[in-house]
């Protein structure tokens, strides 16, 4: 029996409290105070910024881990650092979305033809060069009605999916069209460099030819690399971690409903990214206008 009921119980037998706690060479301050628990100076301090941070939490669908709470915070002129929140986070039970190991989709074409790398693994931001280098690459979403394929173009200096779409199959048709959305929204002024795995979807005629006839510059990583595209390959991972809902979807419909709503109402213009200095695409390309 721990100190806290032999008390009590010396108490209930009418006993004396204060002989018990001298027995036990407990103070009586001791005992009241874990009798009656009140929230100390320090849990009380806690209150607010762990409210924050639930709050912060809440705002990003459940997907954020310290490091980006800690950044919101910093935003709001909060001046909770960074290992208080991680604390304060363990303490309240939150944590971030974990990332899920990837599914290769990709599949070589051993006759397509050879394409030199125009990017050497360079995915550094830069405001001076917004629609000048894009990136992408398809992955899978699984339904109940099978797999929905999401293919994305990417700005390589905002992180921004200026273009995607999405098929129930791997042929070229969604990495092609996820290309003319990108021409479409962001009407680019000069050639851009448009970067890929060595996938059939992207090496094959099919694509290249109307990719060419638009003035995009294809360049493709080597085979069995996956750091030659790692910015589309990271966003396939940022996705699939973060977007809500655990368990496959019913229809593709549905998916792709979800894709539509990540990327357009949270990804592009919210999701804070370490690489840009916390900030979200539509803020980095806003000041860098």
């Amino acid at each position: 029996m721990s100190v806290h009921p032999f008390i009590e119980a010396e108490k209930q037998g009418g006993h004396s409290v204060k002989r018990a706690c001298e027995l036990l060479g407990v103070s009586r301050a001791a005992f009241h105070a874990r009798r009656d628990p009140a929230p100390g100076p320090r849990a009380l301090r806690d209150a607010a910024p762990t409210a924050r941070i639930t709050e912060a939490r809440q705002r990003s669908k459940g997907t954020y881990g310290a490091p980006r709470i800690h950044a919101v915070l910093q935003r709001q002129g909060d001046g909770c650092g960074r290992r208080r929140v991680a604390r304060l986070m363990r303490r309240a039970g939150l944590a971030g979305r974990h990332r899920r190991r990837r599914q290769p989709t990709t599949i070589a074409d051993p006759h397509a033809h050879l394409r030199p790398d125009l990017i050497g693994r360079d995915f550094a931001p830069d405001p001076a060069a917004i629609d000048t280098r894009w990136c992408g690459d398809i992955a899978y979403v699984p339904t109940e009605e099978g797999w929905l394929y999401p293919a994305t173009v990417i700005d390589v200096a905002s992180r921004r999916v200026v273009g995607w779409a999405t098929a129930d199959h791997l042929r070229p048709e969604p990495v092609a069209d996820a290309l003319k959305a990108a021409c479409r929204n962001r009407r680019p002024t000069t050639a851009v460099i448009f970067h890929s795995d060595r996938g059939r979807q992207y090496t094959g005629t099919a694509y290249a030819a109307p990719a060419e006839r638009s003035g995009i510059r294809l360049s493709v990583g080597r085979t069995g690399q996956c750091w030659d595209n790692a910015l589309a390959e990271s966003f396939f991972s940022t996705l699939k971690c973060e977007m809500p809902g655990d368990r496959p979807r019913p229809g593709r419909a549905g998916a792709r409903t979800a894709i539509f709503e990540f990327i357009e109402g949270w990804y592009n213009l919210y999701r804070l990214h370490s690489s840009l200095g916390y900030r979200s695409p539509a803020d980095f390309e806003a000041a860098a206008a």
